[in-house]
């Protein structure tokens, strides 16, 4: 194998988390649900900086791992679920931001909420994925990962007032 080749596979296996994105007929949600756990111990281990250093992370592996996607499977695969990941970190990022600690039912808020606008694709989201390549394979993501942190804030406050 030569080294292109191995780079080229080492990038469809980062893209696709490790394969993941191949497994099931929803694959973003999928890579959204496996990131979880990494928000958890990121969140954990690090508060905000290490939700930050992981979005980052995900944001920078997936703008350096889509041209492979693209070249292999078309224009905003399916399988390349590294976006997900990406916006589905970001999400917890501005909760945390808020002083809000993170437990499982607002991860599990956090991953509907994201899930929601990313599917859906309200609010402009549907005008970013159109951007070509790479970019706009993540910008949407992003977006919807904004979009689901402000959303994921304003339910937590309210409940707050009324509990």
């Amino acid at each position: 194998m030569t080294l292109l080749k191995a780079v080229h596979s080492l990038k469809m296996a980062l893209g696709t988390f490790l394969g993941a994105g191949y497994i099931t007929k929803a694959p973003g949600t999928l890579g959204s649900l496996l990131t979880l756990p990494f928000i958890y111990v990121a969140f954990t281990c690090y508060h905000l900086p290490g939700l930050v250093v992981l979005t980052l992370a995900a944001s920078l592996l997936s703008l350096w791992t889509a041209p492979a996607a693209i070249e292999e499977l078309g224009d905003d695969p399916g399988e390349f679920i590294m976006d997900e990941c990406a916006g589905q970190a970001l999400v917890f990022v501005g909760v945390v931001a808020f002083d809000i600690t993170l437990n499982f039912m607002y991860l599990f808020l956090g991953f509907l909420l994201f899930r929601v606008f990313d599917i859906i694709k309200p609010l402009g989201i549907k005008r970013v994925e159109k951007f070509q390549g790479k970019y706009g394979i993540l910008l949407d993501d992003l977006l919807a990962g904004i979009y689901a942190s402000a959303g994921l804030i304003a339910l937590l406050s309210l409940f707050s007032l009324y509990l």
